[in-house]
């Protein structure tokens, strides 16, 4: 069952997050951007108000949150309720598609892979952006995930983790980036981007779908 109660009720405190942090949502946002395709048509899975895919000038979304799809809209996404799950889309139909962030809230990773390798087209890219479990910033959400009204039931992954299960999914040559290199309270100016993972705590993880 989708985790949307939290942000359908804290929509506000969500968006305040954004404001509060702007240079570790602006770095997170530069290092998704080296990820990004320059061309093609993507969709962001799980795209909540449109943080990322209105920078990124991704047009379209899904979102199991009637509240975030609100905002996204208005953020001028061609959004559409569904899960990671059950995607709402045709076979084929997307050249990549993005997870920011959502991966920890997922019911079944492996289910929502495999629909995300469906919809994309042969050749088409995976990129998923998550914080890092066994990173400085994954452990502190880790300990205190209690206290989150956000991140009570968030489930944080590993960088092995993310990519065995695009192995198993049907993903390819994989290409890391990091960034997020200080406690967040430190994150004064926008963090620099760099290849690999181990040193940053947000990480993204750019994969391929097998041409058939």
């Amino acid at each position: 069952m989708a985790k949307i109660k939290a942000f359908e009720e804290n929509l506000e405190q969500y968006e305040e997050w954004f404001e509060k942090n702007p240079y570790v949502y602006r770095s997170e946002v530069s290092a998704i951007k080296k990820a990004i395709p320059q061309s093609g048509e993507g969709v962001e899975i799980g795209v909540g108000s449109g943080r990322f895919a209105s920078p990124l000038d991704i047009k379209y979304g899904v979102d199991p949150s009637r509240e975030m799809r609100k905002i996204a809209k208005e953020r001028g996404i061609k959004v559409c309720s569904g899960i990671a799950e059950d995607l709402p889309y045709m076979d084929d139909q997307f050249d990549f598609a993005l997870m920011v962030t959502t991966l920890c809230f997922l019911d079944d990773v492996y289910t929502a892979f495999r629909e995300v390798h469906r919809i994309l087209r042969p050749n088409g890219y995976f990129i998923v952006g998550f914080v890092d479990g066994e990173s400085s910033i994954g452990e502190l959400y880790q300990k205190n995930k209690n206290k989150s009204v956000f991140y009570k039931d968030a489930i944080f992954y590993s960088v092995y983790d993310v990519t065995f299960y695009l192995k198993e999914s049907g993903f390819t040559d994989f290409t890391f980036y990091q960034t997020l290199f200080k406690p967040m309270h430190l994150v004064t100016e926008i963090e620099p981007v760099k290849q690999g993972y181990e040193e940053g705590s947000f990480i993204v993880v750019k994969s391929k779908k097998k041409g058939v």
